[in-house]
């Protein structure tokens, strides 16, 4: 899976949670996503096109910090 802006993708398909490790280290959770946005965020030529596309302000999600192990949460309106 090689992008230049994310280093990991894992998708919860029970949850409908897709967990995403930027290349700073830090990893977002977002909550209630299709496994059809994983399944194309997956085969994407762009990983960072198609997250800012169709991921990014569309849906809610917790900034995990993996330093502390502390989460920050953040819906969106």
């Amino acid at each position: 899976m090689p992008s230049s802006v994310i280093s990991h993708i894992n998708y919860d398909a029970a949850m409908h949670t897709l967990k995403i490790k930027f290349v700073s280290g830090i990893i977002y959770e977002y909550q209630n996503v299709p496994a059809k946005v994983f399944e194309e965020l997956k085969t994407s030529a762009s990983k960072g096109t198609y997250f800012n596309l169709h991921i990014k302000g569309i849906y809610d999600f917790n900034k995990l910090t993996s330093a502390d192990k502390k989460d920050q949460r953040n819906h969106l309106s």
